[in-house]
C-alpha cells in the first residue's frame, strides 16, 4: 500500500512538471499561465488608464511582491509537492472510506447528467457559496486569522493583492472543499471557464478602479464594496465584513455587507499590523505566531 502512494506522489509530482513546463512552452486556448498574465495585464491597464485613487503610484507599494504571490500560488507551490501531497491525501482518504466503511463512490448528484452550462453554473454558485463559508472561516478562527493576516497587510490596493495570500490558505481551501465538491461529482481539477471568470473579477474586486455596477453589485463583488473588507477597522463585534469572493449575494443574503461611505482613501490593513515585508518572512508569520500563543501571553512585539 505505501508503495502505491509512493509511486502516485512520483507520478504526480513529475506530472505537474511536465504540465507547467508545456503551460509555459505551449500557447493554447486552455493555458491558465498566460490567460493569467493575460487578465492581469489588462486590468492593470485598467488600473493606469482609470486610477480610482490619483495619487496611488503605478508601482504601488508590494507591486512585485503581490506579482511573485500570484505565480507562486498559482503554480509554483503545486510544483514544490502540494499537488502531489494533495493526490496522495485524496486517494488514502478514498481508501478508508472504502475499508471503514464501504463507501466507494462519494457521488450523492449526478451533476455529470446536467447539461453543459448547469453543470458549470452549479460548479460555480456551489463552489463560491462554499468559498464565502470557508472565508468567513478564515476570519473568525485565531488560528487561520494567523495565516490570513498575510492578505490583509496590503496597504495599497492593486490588482495583484488578489492572488497574495499565504500558501496555508490553498491548503485550507483545498480541504475544505473537497467533500462537498466530490458529493456533487465534481472533482479538485477545476473547469477553465470558472477559473478565468473568478480570476478576472477577484482582479477587478482588488484594482485601483471604480466600477459601479448598478442593481449587479447586489450579486457581484466589485472593488467599492471589496476594499471595505480590507478596511483597517471594521464594526465592533465583527470578525469581518463583505467575505464575498465573487458573489456578493452571500454578504446581502446573510448580513455581513457592510459600505458605509466611499471608501476610496480608506486606511487599508488590520489592527495593530505588525506585517514583515519579505516573502519569506511572511510564510513563517502565521507559524512564529502559533508559536508565540503556545509558549504564553504575548509579549509587547507579539502584536
Amino acid at each position: 500500500m505505501a508503495a502505491h502512494y509512493w509511486d502516485l506522489f512520483r507520478e504526480s509530482f513529475f506530472g505537474y512538471a511536465r504540465y507547467l513546463w508545456t503551460e509555459i512552452t505551449y500557447l493554447h486556448w486552455g493555458n491558465y499561465f498566460y490567460w493569467l498574465i493575460g487578465i492581469s495585464a489588462v486590468v492593470y491597464a485598467l488600473e493606469l488608464l482609470f486610477p480610482w485613487r490619483r495619487d496611488q503610484p503605478a508601482f504601488r507599494q508590494d507591486f512585485w511582491l503581490d506579482t511573485f504571490y500570484m505565480f507562486f500560488n498559482f503554480f509554483l507551490f503545486s510544483l514544490v509537492g502540494y499537488a502531489a501531497i494533495s493526490n496522495v491525501v485524496a486517494a488514502a482518504f478514498s481508501d478508508f472510506l472504502a475499508w471503514a466503511f464501504g463507501i466507494r463512490n462519494l457521488v450523492a448528484l449526478n451533476v455529470q447528467a446536467l447539461p453543459g452550462w448547469a453543470h458549470i453554473a452549479l460548479l460555480f454558485v456551489a463552489r463560491d457559496f462554499i468559498q464565502w463559508n470557508i472565508h468567513r472561516l478564515l476570519h473568525a478562527s485565531p488560528a487561520l486569522w494567523e495565516i490570513h493576516k498575510v492578505h490583509h497587510s496590503v496597504e495599497q490596493m492593486g490588482y495583484a493583492a488578489h492572488l497574495r495570500y499565504h500558501f496555508g490558505e490553498n491548503i485550507v481551501y483545498r480541504t475544505l472543499e473537497y467533500l462537498p465538491l466530490a458529493l456533487l461529482g465534481y472533482g479538485l481539477s477545476e473547469y477553465l471557464l470558472v477559473n478565468l471568470f473568478t480570476i478576472a473579477i477577484g482582479h477587478l474586486n482588488h484594482s485601483n478602479i471604480r466600477l459601479p455596477l448598478g442593481p449587479l453589485r447586489y450579486v457581484l463583488n466589485n472593488p467599492q464594496m471589496h476594499i471595505w473588507h480590507h478596511s483597517e477597522v471594521i464594526p465592533d463585534g465583527r470578525s469581518g465584513v463583505n467575505f464575498g469572493l465573487t458573489l456578493s449575494v452571500w454578504d446581502y443574503l446573510f448580513g455581513t455587507a457592510w459600505m458605509p461611505k466611499d471608501g476610496r482613501d480608506i486606511a487599508l490593513g488590520y489592527p495593530g499590523m505588525a506585517m514583515p515585508r519579505s516573502f519569506l518572512a511572511q510564510l513563517v508569520f502565521p507559524f512564529r505566531r502559533w508559536w508565540r500563543r503556545l509558549r504564553g501571553p504575548a509579549g509587547p512585539g507579539d502584536a
